[in-house]
This record gives C-alpha cells, structure tokens and sequence, in this order.
C-alpha cells in the first residue's frame, strides 16, 4: 500500500511516499481503508518535534513518540474510512461501514489503510457529511470540546476565542454557541466573514482591534493556537485584564487533551443536527503531502486541511 513515511523529524521534505506492507487486522481489530485524513498542527508539529510543553510531558512525547526520529514512521490521526475487514472478535462494526475518528497516539493515518482496536476512538461517520468532511470533525472537535470544558462554560457567559478561524477555533465557536454563550472570536481580516458565519456574536480583527484593554469583560477566554503563536495573548497575566473576577484563561498549550469516544459520540449528534459543521481550506492528494505540510506550516489555514487518497 502507499504510505507517507517520516523518515527523521524536520521539514516537510522529510516526508516520503512509499510503499509498505498493508496491514492485517488481529483479534478485536479493524483494517479500515482511509479515504481521507486530515493535517494537523499537531501534526506539523511532531514532525518537528518541536513542543512548548512542560519538559517531563516533553520527554514522556520522547519516549513514546521516538527521541530521535519517529518510533512509528507514519504520521497522522485523524480520519474518515471504511471498514474492509474485521479481526476475530469485532462486534461494533462490519465490513462495508462508513467511520470517522482518530487513531490517537497510534498515528498511521498517512497511509491507504490502518488497523485499530475495534474499542479505539471511530465510529460510524456523520450520516450528512462526505468522508472529507467527516475527517475534518475530530481534531477541531475533540480538543475544543475539551478546552471549553476545561474552561468549565455554562449558558450566557460571554467566551472569546482568540485564533477564531483555525481548525479548533472555527469548531470552538459553534460548540460555545451550541452550548449558550455569548461569543467573540478573534481572527485576522481576512477572516472575519468566516466567523461571523459559524455564529460568532462578534469578530474582532487581532490585527487592529486591542480587545485586552477595549473595557469588554469576558468569563472565558480560550486561546485556540496556544502561546506559540498568540500575538497577543503571550501569557495568562496578559489576559486577566479582559477576564472578569472569576473569569478563567485557558490555553491549548496547558494541557494534553482528553479524548473519549462519547465526545465523539457527541460531535457526530451535532453534526448530524445540523449544529456543527466542518470548515475545510484546501485538498491535497496523498502524493503532495510535502505541499499540504508547507501550507499547515504557515499557520493561516482556514479551518482544515485534507488528504485525498
């Protein structure tokens, strides 16, 4: 089968396609035959391997993940397939069903197939998206869905999300609204019509609009592309000025997200109703995954990037 193999950590250039032995699934597992699957900043990142983590977290990435060059040469999670085999075992799914999900820490999702543990993070894919956009669902979902939970949101707080138009942030706004709050998000010009779009109550241009020290108080703020790249959010002392007393800072950089497969359970229901809809940039075929990572690298996707395969 084809496969993009990360042969060291470095630029995109360090990706290859070449060709591997397909999988077979074991007992409790399913080979699943990718359609599409997302890249991710994370993904770009552990490319790198560059990470603004606390340094036992980061050596614990290491350990798992490969201190040199990647343990697991085949980078990517998050996906949308079909099941073409099951192992001995398997009683959630059938060949022939339509998934979407993550393979997590796992990663193999650059490649025309992957086998998972039938308990793994899939499940029957949004019944109104295509493959693309189902694949487009769980990085943005899970990891925003997590950071507002962390920011413990209730019915009419007023939230800002600041990197309103990246892949968590396009999906952060319409589980704030989803979930009752009064929404601003914060994002460059030329997005501004996107956010609005997906329900933002406000759109404040970071590139003009001082919200830190506008006077506006806000009972959450979730910064959507963490302190590495936050122009104005460089530190949780910044932003207490624009939280109200008991208000709360939350960074996609404080903590390694969570993900159970009942949040995907959950983003699928909303998707399904209509409630949360994936935005996606640009598609890439498999063969062009070095032009796919370039443009992740640039930090101004809109939403998603996809892999066709």
């Amino acid at each position: 089968m084809k496969a993009i193999v990360c042969t060291k950590y470095g630029p995109p250039e360090v990706l290859q396609l070449q060709e591997v032995e397909k999988p077979t699934p074991k007992n409790n597992e399913v080979l699943i035959k990718i359609s599409t699957v997302a890249v991710t900043a994370s993904d770009s990142i552990m490319r790198r391997f560059q990470f603004r983590l606390w340094p036992p977290m980061r050596l614990l990435i290491g350990l798992v993940g490969g201190p040199k060059k990647p343990r697991n040469p085949i980078l990517g999670s998050m996906l949308a397939g079909e099941i073409e085999a099951t192992g001995k075992g398997v009683k959630r799914f059938q060949p022939g069903d339509l998934i979407f999900g993550t393979t997590f820490l796992h990663a193999s999702a650059y490649a025309e197939y992957v086998c998972l543990p039938e308990k793994g993070l899939i499940t029957l894919k949004p019944s109104n998206l295509t493959d693309a956009e189902a694949a487009a669902v769980p990085y943005g979902g899970l990891i925003a869905l997590y950071f507002l939970r962390k920011g413990k949101i209730q019915n009419s707080q007023k939230v800002l999300i600041y990197g309103a138009s990246g892949a968590i942030g396009t999906t952060a706004v319409q589980l704030a609204k989803h979930f009752g709050a009064e929404v601003t998000g914060v994002c460059s010009t030329a997005n501004l019509e996107l956010v609005k779009s997906l329900g933002a109550d406000t759109v404040l241009d970071y590139t003009k609009d001082d919200f830190l020290n506008s006077g506006a108080h806000y009972d959450l703020i979730l910064d959507a592309v963490g302190r590495r790249k936050s122009r104005q959010l460089a530190s949780k002392e910044l932003s207490q000025k624009a939280l109200t007393p008991n208000g709360l800072y939350v960074s996609v950089d404080d903590a390694f997200p969570m993900m159970r497969r009942a949040d995907l359970e959950f983003l699928k229901t909303l998707c399904e109703d209509g409630k949360l809809r994936p935005v996606i940039d640009r598609f890439y075929p498999l063969e062009q995954m070095v032009e796919a990572h370039r443009y992740v690298d640039q930090g101004h996707k809109k939403g998603n990037v996809v892999i066709t395969m």
